[in-house]
């Protein structure tokens, strides 16, 4: 089956797509006409289109009898609350939401591939699953925690069932990688990510008389140095890496008074089911005994975020030459594992998946010069694209073409 032809004509069609999205930004399950513009595009193909999964979620379900496989490509369609700061034709026109990640071209990508293999149909032999999921950056509560995952959701509500999904695959755009190279990581390859919360109580007093009180920021200075320790101290850094770090502190109103309590929270990021235990075990005790140790009260509240981000081994080294064969082996190179999250975790728990990286830094420029994700002037070179299209296109040509494997008798 040759995509080529059909994504050279359909490259202009992809970015007007991905343009006309970038300039309607809607944020976490407020993707309303984000998703009825797919469904509305996936229905003019041909496909069977099933809305308000997870709330705004599309599926668009293209079968052909006889092959019993059955694929799952994802996008996802959410902005971020972001104000923009480019000045292009397209740049947002909703105040204050942007995407600033890439997921106006993730969606322009899987609608194109939608529509390619709807128009190859004949020459399927099986299923495929086009998933447009809501709130890959999730929706936090006020402790900052993840409380809302649109994967996590999608799971939840069957979208990987009827028929059941073998194995998944998806992309992420990179601003800050080569233009046009595919990059990938066989195992563990994003972090699982998880929210810190302390709380320390000690006793207020005048701030010329320290000693009647107890100084919560004192107890808060020496568990933020504590906590490094973990990582340097604790965690076996030969085998995964490991973050903690804290992104605030709110304590105290006045330069004269020891406050009563302070707050602080801040981001886990861990490999491993192992690790991420040892590592939560650690806050805890490391937070509680030097709360304790000063006289005060330290309580400690994980929650849980995304799960490990983990390409299944043998399904890596399967669709590795389709990989190669598309873009080169020069452009398809492995790189060490991201310390972000990515809630296409919560699929890759149910089947094999395998997610890999785009670059789109314009080729006159250098990493260290393009804007990063999830800043104002995020923007990306839409001329290889078309690498994605190819990519997922012929991952699910070439997966439903291998042999299928016996059935034990």
């Amino acid at each position: 089956l040759n995509l080529i032809p059909e994504i050279v004509e359909q490259l202009e069609r992809l970015k007007t797509w991905r343009q006309h999205i970038h300039a309607h930004p809607e944020m976490a399950f407020k993707e309303y006409d984000t998703a009825a513009f797919v469904a509305e595009r996936l229905r003019e193909f041909g496909l069977t289109v099933h809305e308000g999964i997870a709330g705004t979620g599309v599926v668009g379900t293209l079968t052909k009898g006889g092959g019993n496989r059955a694929i799952g490509l994802r996008a996802d369609l959410d902005a971020l609350p972001i104000v923009e700061a480019n000045t292009f034709e397209h740049a947002s026109k909703t105040p204050g939401v942007m995407h600033a990640c890439g997921h106006d071209s993730h969606v322009a990508i899987l609608m194109a591939v939608a529509e390619i293999l709807a128009s190859e149909k004949a020459n399927l032999a099986g299923t495929v699953k086009f998933i447009f999921q809501p709130s890959e950056e999730g929706v936090y509560n006020d402790k900052g925690e993840t409380i809302l995952s649109g994967a996590e959701l999608m799971v939840k509500e069957g979208v990987l069932e009827n028929p059941k999904v073998d194995v998944i695959f998806g992309l992420h755009i990179a601003s800050g990688s080569d233009n046009g190279v595919i990059e990938y990581k066989p195992g563990a390859t994003m972090a699982a990510v998880d929210q810190l919360d302390i709380k320390v109580k000690g006793k207020q007093a005048h701030g010329a008389s320290p000693w009647t009180g107890v100084d919560p920021i004192v107890i808060s200075s020496q568990i933020v140095m504590g906590l490094q320790t973990i990582v340097s101290r604790s965690v076996n850094i030969t085998e995964d890496p490991a973050i903690v770090t804290v992104g605030a502190i709110h304590s105290g109103i006045r330069q004269n008074i020891i406050p009563e309590s302070s707050h602080m929270i801040g981001t886990i990021r861990t490999f491993g089911t192992a690790q991420r235990e040892l590592v939560h075990q650690r806050i805890k005790d490391i937070a509680t005994n030097i709360a304790e140790s000063g006289g005060g009260k330290a309580d400690v509240t994980i929650g849980t975020g995304y799960p490990m981000t983990y390409n299944n081994p043998e399904l890596v080294a399967k669709m590795l030459p389709t990989l190669q064969g598309v873009n080169g082996k020069d452009r398809v190179r492995t790189v060490p594992a991201h310390t972000g999250a990515e809630d296409f975790s919560f699929f890759q728990q149910k089947v094999p998946g395998f997610f890999f990286f785009l670059g789109a830094r314009p080729d006159n420029k250098k990493a260290n010069e393009v804007a990063g994700h999830h800043t104002p002037d995020f923007h990306l070179d839409e001329g290889q694209f078309q690498v994605g299209v190819k990519a997922l296109g012929s991952l699910v040509v070439d997966y439903m073409e291998m042999e299928q494997p016996k059935k034990k008798k």
